[in-house]
């Protein structure tokens, strides 16, 4: 099962386990945001018939972030808008997760490697606000079901 990642009503982040499996191809966000997620099983031989993508212009204005984490584990710290801290959860390998609003920040855990996409051109930063994050100490972890 995927999991919405959600904080008065607003939705942070988009989880899906390592552990998620499921035939046939399932998307987990809305068409609105600017980054699509989805995950796609196929049974052997399944034709995916070839394509071009069509040039279709798109206006982003929030970047989303997708971290596929291939070895490790991080912690990831949630805050609002307002750079106020609101709670933090473990992922580890294999786990996939879109950050979609609010702030984030990460502690390493264990070693990590990991892969991240998001929109581009990248602006270094020009594309973010940094800001004082939380110390260890203050860490509270999320219950997910």
């Amino acid at each position: 099962m995927s999991v919405n990642i959600e904080f008065d009503g607003k939705v942070y982040a988009v989880l899906i386990p390592a552990s998620y499996k499921k035939e046939g191809v399932e998307f987990f966000t809305p068409d609105d945001y600017s980054q699509q997620l989805a995950y796609i099983s196929h049974k052997e031989n399944t034709d995916i018939k070839p394509h071009v993508h069509q040039v279709v212009e798109r206006s982003v204005s929030l970047t989303h972030e997708v971290l596929i984490i291939r070895k490790g584990k991080l912690r990831v710290d949630f805050y609002s808008d307002n750079q106020e801290y609101i709670s933090s959860l473990i992922i580890e390998e294999g786990d996939v997760i879109l950050l979609t609003s609010g702030g984030h920040g990460f502690k390493v855990i264990e070693k990590v490697e990991m892969i991240e996409v998001k929109q581009g051109p990248y602006l270094g930063e020009r594309d973010k606000i940094r800001f004082q994050g939380i110390e260890d100490s203050q860490v509270k972890y999320m219950g997910l079901v």
